[in-house]
């Protein structure tokens, strides 16, 4: 008999759902929502084993991507369109590949996921090298069409991970870093974007974040590298620098426009009383790190003293 996936089992806690009051329904998905930050957690190790290689390709010029279908697949596309605006990141760096293409991300297209051929394609044509990393997402840990992808990446010499909400997973025989996040059954049974679907955004949380903090899109707690592309952005832009360089933010306004809306020289030219030109020298030495050009001028300035 072949062993059923606890994705597929079904919840003890929950044979009677339809004859729950609503009440009593969203209590007990409020429950066993809570046991999913545990599950997230017995995987750390392993998340962060992805983080460290995401930032390994960022660091040789390369890229992530992501690779899904159904509900993981658009929680793929979800990271990686935020990463833009959060992060300042080109569109290139953060991409995510969902079978059945941009349609499937508002409907269900029959058969894509069993579909290995099609991801091998879909790489192909985004140019997968040997600097990127690849991450495959699949609460079932055996969608075909992640598989296909993985397959193909490993020909290519990419790094590869997967995120599966089952021990043991066939996508897992795949990758290089397997994280199997086992949340148990669902609530309501077989449906993946409950429990599993939150413990795979909150692993792709944690990997695009500590990876965009790994190559200094961070200072202190700020997203300073944020592109202030609208009104609000720009309001967040401005109390971003404000909060940074402890000014005012007509100062951080004024500053901002000096470095020409980039936050990250706006605040280096206020911490260090520099020029615009200096500021983006400080920030080439660097590496982009805010806190570690300030570092460096700090201990040269005490150098010289």
């Amino acid at each position: 008999m072949t062993e059923q996936k606890t994705t597929e089992a079904r919840n003890h806690r929950t044979m009677n759902l339809d004859s729950m009051s609503t009440g009593e329904i969203l209590r007990v998905m409020n429950e066993e929502d809570k046991t999913v930050p545990d599950a997230v957690n017995r995987e750390l190790n392993q998340i962060e084993k992805a983080a460290q290689a995401v930032i390994d390709s960022f660091n040789k010029g390369g890229k992530l991507v992501y690779v899904g279908a159904g509900t993981s697949g658009r929680l793929g596309v979800l990271d990686a369109a935020e990463c833009p605006p959060t992060f300042g990141t080109d569109p290139d760096k953060v991409q995510s590949l969902i079978a059945g293409g941009e349609a499937a991300m508002t409907e269900s297209i029959e058969g894509a996921e069993d579909d290995p051929e099609q991801a091998r394609a879909d790489l192909r044509e985004i140019e997968l090298n040997e600097n990127d990393t690849v991450i495959a997402l699949a609460a079932s840990g055996q969608t075909p069409y992640c598989i296909g992808g993985l397959e193909y990446s490993n020909t290519v010499g990419a790094n590869t991970a997967a995120i599966s909400c089952n021990k043991n997973s066939e996508i897992s025989e795949y990758v290089d870093i397997p994280i199997e996040i086992e949340v148990g059954p669902e609530v309501l049974t077989g449906s993946t974007r409950l429990k599993a679907g939150t413990a795979q955004k909150m692993a792709l949380n944690m990997i695009s974040t500590s990876s965009m903090i790994g190559i200094g899109k961070v200072f202190q707690n700020l997203m300073v590298d944020v592109q202030p592309t609208n009104e609000k952005l720009r309001k967040r832009a401005k109390g971003i620098v404000a909060r940074a360089a402890e000014t005012d933010e007509e100062t951080a306004s004024t500053y901002l426009e000096r470095a020409h809306q980039q936050p990250k020289i706006a605040i280096i030219m206020l911490k260090l009383n520099c020029s615009y030109e200096e500021a983006q020298t400080h920030l080439t030495e660097s590496n982009g790190f805010v806190q570690e050009a300030i570092k460096l001028v700090d201990k040269e300035s005490a150098r010289l003293e």
